[in-house]
């Protein structure tokens, strides 16, 4: 994610110190692109998340501008499809990278869902090769939005899931959690274990269970909520809502771990408070380093303007 650290320039006059105008004087960005950049909440200053643009600041305040860039246009001859399944960020001869949104499944369960998100991106491909497949490289939770990657054959899944195994990928979460994490960032340990109602839940035994390790960092603190970044070493299923969970802070909006302390007021939506917004992997074809990245949902939009 591209990142830029300063301050207000003494010489700006006091009328044309708002916060829109400093932005757009800094990052050379086009006026609408720096409201959107204000509005999801990528601004900080003096470690601060504000969201008003006509917000007149100070000489010499510390702005601190996490910035969410356009997806990546496709290398192919391909348009972008856009949809309200799912869009397509990047698509060669190999694999595909694509937005999910929180309301789809990834795969089918034992319960043979006909609408997933391999089954949607499968009709994708078809349309131009009826014996094309899209094949699941990795996954993500039905209440989770997000990045992931689906390969086009065998065995350029089987190449990017060794990448996974060896934990090479590079995932970034931002999630919103229940409760105010005091540490400013740390690591969680443990093995995964899943009880006779599949939900997982943490040992220290490692006969018992599969290894998982989440690095979190705070972005932004309230009074009864926070907003971490979250990097997986390891991908486990439901990794990031049990660490999160049995830390006491689980995902707000989360129906399964703590349920009731993941309830807030400002969170009406039938969705859990996680998107995997940064993905970086190497191609398995070529060696090339890829990196991707996706703006916020509007869920978490409203939420950081409401609490704000």
């Amino acid at each position: 994610m591209p990142q830029q650290s300063f301050r207000v320039p003494a010489q700006i006059p006091d009328p044309a110190r708002s916060l829109l105008a400093v932005l757009q004087g800094a990052l050379k960005l086009p006026k609408a692109e720096c409201q959107r950049i204000i509005r999801d909440g990528g601004v900080k200053v003096d470690g601060k998340i504000r969201n008003k643009s006509h917000e007149i600041l100070e000489r010499g305040q510390q702005i601190h501008v996490d910035w969410l860039p356009p997806p990546v246009p496709l290398k192919s001859q391909r348009k972008t499809k856009t949809s309200d399944i799912f869009s397509i960020v990047y698509e060669d001869d190999d694999l595909l990278v694509v937005l999910k949104p929180a309301s789809l499944l990834t795969v089918p369960t034992k319960n043979r869902e006909g609408k997933t998100l391999v089954s949607m991106v499968t009709q994708y491909l078809q349309k131009t090769d009826p014996d094309q497949e899209a094949y699941c490289v990795h996954r993500l939770d039905r209440g989770v939005s997000g990045l992931l990657i689906f390969a086009k054959s065998i065995p350029i899944a089987e190449r990017i899931r060794d990448q996974f195994a060896d934990r090479k990928p590079d995932r970034t979460y931002a999630t919103i959690v229940a409760g105010v994490v005091t540490k400013d960032k740390g690591t969680i340990k443990s093995y995964l274990a899943t009880d006779e109602n599949l939900s997982r839940y943490s040992t220290h035994k490692s006969e018992n269970g599969e290894l998982a390790i989440t690095h979190y960092t705070v972005r932004e603190r309230w009074t009864d909520a926070t907003l971490l970044e979250v990097k997986l070493e390891t991908g486990r299923r439901n990794q990031i809502r049990v660490h999160l969970a049995e830390a006491g802070h689980p995902v707000i909006g989360d129906p399964r771990y703590k349920s009731q302390l993941a309830e807030h007021r400002l969170w009406p939506y039938g969705r859990l408070a996680l998107h995997a917004e940064s993905l970086g992997f190497t191609h398995p074809r070529t060696g090339e380093a890829l990196a991707f990245q996706s703006s916020w949902p509007q869920e978490f939009r409203e939420f950081v303007r409401k609490i704000g």
